[in-house]
């Protein structure tokens, strides 16, 4: 059994996550070379944790992962509940400090998420797909969505939380939502937003109006995007090596490890490397979302199609910021910014593709068949 598992997984999943961590592996051993690469060496036993836990949600079939779903999801509520009373890190309480080690439950949260809005839909649609187009069914999905999405904006985290919203909407694409909805929600987007905007909070206005003006505050609010952009201006096409960059190893771009580890790469490593990052990263949510049309099962399709959401965000967030297209919001980049929970909630969630991939070529094979016959 295992071995036709092994046969029948995604490999091209798996190339393009070991490209991702070895490009990320070397960017981290660069811009942690002032500083005794204490955050390498951190990531390094955080990847060694990642990878077998990976393997162990590849093996055990989702179907049973399932059924831990609702736990997980509480849970993570509790947790996140939790964090507001901690002390806050750079304005905001999103980590636990373990250990000299920091989880940040927002993290997992997108895991927990993503299965109970599987888990649910399934639980509704047992009967009949449309079901989700009842209103206070579709209702109680969104609840499920909107209460760690709440919690999180609290912290206050709105990048991670806009993550989570963009998993719920890839969610709702695929679970046959009528139209209606769709427009509805647009409209209402619409309206909301101006509303938003004249309510958010101090720091999240400073970040939207450096964006639009960084030249305007050069020195304070506007530093960190005006440097990063010039540290991948500086890169030209193969960079100025592994170690050599002007703006990454003499402290120019913060944080480097994090947030602006792109500007690092294209600085160092030049166009043709940071662009194939990119390139990898189309790859590997392309093939996701392939998953996600040939799982075996509906609920399948939801798991991949939630993860393929968090990816899509996170890599055309942390990439648009860096070049000062989109707004600056603290969202790491998948697999090669520095962070254990984001690390291991990334390869949980790879493992979970996976899973659902090897699990799909009996289903297809036998429906194939079928039509045929």
């Amino acid at each position: 059994m295992k071995k036709k598992l092994l046969k029948n997984l995604d490999w091209g999943v798996l190339v393009c996550v070991v490209i991702l961590t070895a490009i990320g592996m070397t960017a981290l051993f660069s811009t942690t070379n002032n500083s005794n690469h204490v955050e390498f060496i951190k990531q390094i036993k955080w990847l060694l944790l990642s990878i077998p836990l990976s393997i162990v949600v590849v093996i055990v079939d989702y179907d049973k992962i399932l059924k831990i779903a609702p736990v997980f999801y509480g849970a993570c509520i509790f947790l996140l509940v939790l964090v507001l009373f901690t002390d806050a890190i750079n304005g905001a309480r999103s980590w636990f400090n373990v250990g000299g080690f920091t989880l940040q439950p927002s993290e997992f949260g997108k895991i927990a998420t993503i299965l109970f809005m599987a888990y649910s839909l399934n639980l509704l649609q047992a009967k009949n797909r449309k079901e989700i187009n009842k209103f206070y069914k579709l209702l109680l999905i969104l609840g499920i969505a909107a209460l760690p999405i709440v919690l999180i904006v609290i912290e206050p985290d709105l990048g991670t939380a806009t993550a989570y919203i963009f998993a719920t909407i890839f969610i709702l694409f695929v679970s046959g939502i009528d139209k209606k909805y769709i427009f509805a929600s647009l409209i209402l987007i619409a309206i909301l937003i101006p509303i938003i905007y004249h309510n958010l909070p101090q720091h999240a206005l400073q970040r939207i109006d450096v964006y639009l003006h960084p030249e305007s505050d050069p020195r304070g609010a506007g530093y960190n995007i005006i440097q990063s952009k010039l540290a991948i201006g500086a890169g030209q096409i193969f960079g100025m090596g592994v170690l050599q960059g002007n703006q990454t190893q003499l402290g120019y771009l913060h944080p480097k490890t994090t947030d602006f580890i792109f500007s690092a790469i294209g600085e160092e490593m030049g166009f043709v490397i940071a662009a194939g990052l990119i390139i990898v990263y189309v790859i590997l949510i392309t093939r996701i979302v392939y998953v996600a049309k040939t799982a075996k099962d509906n609920i399948g399709s939801y798991i991949t199609i939630g993860i393929a959401g968090i990816f899509c965000f996170h890599m055309i967030e942390n990439i648009g910021m860096t070049m000062g297209l989109l707004p600056i919001t603290g969202v790491p980049l998948p697999f090669v910014s520095y962070g254990g929970s984001s690390l291991l909630t990334n390869f949980i969630c790879i493992g979970l593709v996976i899973n659902i991939s090897a699990r799909r070529q009996k289903a297809i094979f036998i429906e194939q068949n079928l039509n045929r016959g």
